[in-house]
């Protein structure tokens, strides 16, 4: 899982930008904050079915705003 980065011309600010880009389209950084702690099932389940009915209400409101 290593990831290259070639810098052109002596550019380093160029080439940190892109190993960033490249590590954050690979989901590094959300998976190291996702390990950061335990949580458990029960409360892992709450959050993801509240985070559904967040969403399902922005989806309504703005399909309500379109008619």
């Amino acid at each position: 899982m290593a990831t290259k980065v070639t810098v052109k011309n002596g550019n380093l600010d160029l080439a940190l930008k892109k190993f960033k880009q490249k590590v954050a389209r690979d989901g590094v950084p959300s998976e190291c904050k996702k390990r950061e702690s335990y949580i458990k099932p029960g409360v892992a389940r709450r959050a993801a079915k509240k985070e559904g009915i967040k969403n399902s209400k922005r989806r309504n409101r703005k399909k309500k705003d379109r008619d």
